[in-house]
């Protein structure tokens, strides 16, 4: 009896998953617990493995996206067995659903046809339309009709790339013609097309969260200034005992230690909006902003308030290099409720920048580099390494009363370490 490939749950996510890469053709023989296919879920790549030895069906292209549990791939013990899946349904489609499909596709569009001409809802009339939780965000987000999109996902459900299309159909109706041209070269005005990226993956998870929080949170940026002399002179002595503490400490250790502590005397700022209620969290887990070369992704740093200095800095270099290497879990981007964003080993200097919140959190804190500024110190103008930082907040769960608090608080503790040891 053949074996299922499924789409697996990845730590907690919800989104669908895009299917990146298969590594074996059709009919290929596969032995168990061999990698056969690469998934990617909320920006996390993942390695699926066989269940089971046998000759592979793949039933999903590279490309389409599938919920968690979906039938993706099957696994023949022989070669017969091989040969009647391929007879059958594509795509893990109900028996039903290939003969449904056959007048459907006697009826599309010939080429050329109107982009924008509609489509009867799957199975029928009144019948709820299939369309993924992203699909539908998406459609709302940019006032796309969802019963005039054709769904290219299993069993004709609406997915995000059909919802990227008829919005990139709809821009094209709306924009004026553009005038004819025999030359090749661009007249003025025009633009060149060095590159086109496909708004998917992980460079399309970011473009929807983004849009997403900027959309639905109240969100307001404090600014400012810390004098790190202090947390500089810390920072010089620990790493003159890196072969003794077993560890070199970052700047990034040290403010995420310093957060999770002061987020500890200021729990609103850890909280989310879940729904119609705001959700003040017991655990205190910090985000760690990490940029990739493709994108970015916040690995999460559990419990943050309970951790030493040293387990922090291990723990974020082991999610660093996971993040490097492809290989985070769900479980390690996810249950973040604050995150940090340090700019500073970029070689942002003396700059100023709106950090995004990521959703559902409530608040995100940027930080620059520490560069040496001129500041007046008991009447005298000396040089000290300053730090800037951007603190995003959302209003509708923090009052700027409070995020100044806890800012206060925070400047007080890194400008006079101590404060962290009581």
């Amino acid at each position: 009896m053949a074996t299922e490939i499924k789409i697996p749950r990845v730590g907690m996510a919800v989104a669908d998953a895009t299917i990146i890469e298969w590594h074996f053709k059709e009919g290929d023989r596969v032995d168990e617990r061999q990698v056969v296919v690469v998934i990617e879920t909320e920006k996390v790549r993942t390695d699926v493995e066989a269940p089971a030895s046998g000759y592979l069906h793949i039933m999903m292209k590279e490309g389409e996206t599938a919920p968690a549990g979906q039938v993706i791939g099957m696994l023949a013990e022989t070669a017969d067995e091989l040969a009647r899946l391929q007879k059958q349904a594509p795509a893990g489609k109900p028996a039903g659903a290939a003969k449904a499909a056959e007048p459907a596709a006697a009826e599309a569009p010939k080429a050329g046809a109107a982009p924008t001409e509609k489509a009867a809802p799957a199975g029928g009339e009144g019948e709820r339309i299939r369309i993924s939780p992203v699909a539908r965000k998406l459609a709302e987000e940019n006032a796309i009709d969802i019963t005039g999109v054709v769904g290219t996902g299993p069993g004709g459900r609406i997915v995000r790339e059909d919802i990227e299309k008829a919005i990139a159909s709809k821009e094209v109706a709306l924009a004026p013609a553009a005038a004819p041209t025999a030359a090749p070269v661009a007249a003025v005005g025009e633009r060149r097309v060095k590159q086109t990226i496909p708004l998917t993956g992980m460079r399309g998870t970011i473009a929807e969260r983004m849009h997403r929080s900027l959309a639905v949170a109240a969100q307001l940026t404090t600014m400012g200034e810390i004098d790190m002399g202090e947390i500089v002179r810390l920072r010089n002595n620990l790493v003159a005992q890196e072969s003794t503490i077993g560890t070199r400490i970052t700047y990034t250790d040290i403010m995420v230690f310093a957060i999770a502590r002061i987020l500890r005397d200021h729990p609103i700022i850890n909280a989310s909006i879940i729904g119609k209620e705001i959700k003040v969290w017991e655990d205190i887990n910090i985000g760690v902003a990490t940029a990739l070369e493709d994108g970015l992704i916040v690995p999460v740093v559990k419990h943050a308030d309970r951790k030493s200095l040293v387990e922090i800095s291990r723990e974020i270099k082991a999610l660093v290099e996971k993040a490097r290497e492809n290989k985070l879990s769900g479980n390690d981007i996810s249950g973040g409720t604050f995150t940090l964003t340090n700019l500073g080993a970029l070689g942002s200097g003396w700059t100023f920048e709106t950090a995004i919140i990521n959703q559902p959190e409530s608040a995100i804190l940027r930080v620059g580099a520490i560069t040496d500024r001129a500041v007046v110190r008991e009447g005298q103008v000396v040089a000290r390494p300053i730090m800037t930082f951007s603190l995003t907040s959302d209003h509708r769960t923090i009052d700027g009363a409070v995020a100044a608090k806890f800012i206060s608080s925070l400047i007080s503790a890194l400008e006079n370490p101590t404060l962290l040891l009581a």
